[in-house]
């Protein structure tokens, strides 16, 4: 996927559980785990501004594009 989630580095350099995190933002650990597993298919902004919020980083930090397109057959 050109969508690549770095919230697990972001957690580890914060010292920061993924439990934390979620008690913070209020969303439940399953939807954080697929969030951080890179297999969402969407996310509120809302959910990313608190996640930012409270990991004291950017939107840019989580979430990066690999520069492709995906499911472009051009090659």
């Amino acid at each position: 996927m050109a969508i690549r989630i770095y919230l697990e580095d972001i957690l580890k350099g914060r010292n920061m559980t993924s439990k934390e995190l979620c008690a913070l933002v209020g969303i439940t650990e399953a939807n954080l785990s697929i969030l951080r597993s890179g297999k969402a298919k969407g996310v509120r902004f809302s959910t990313i501004n608190k996640i930012c919020w409270h990991l004291n980083c950017d939107v840019g930090d989580i979430i990066k594009c690999d520069g492709t397109l995906e499911g472009n057959d051009e090659t």
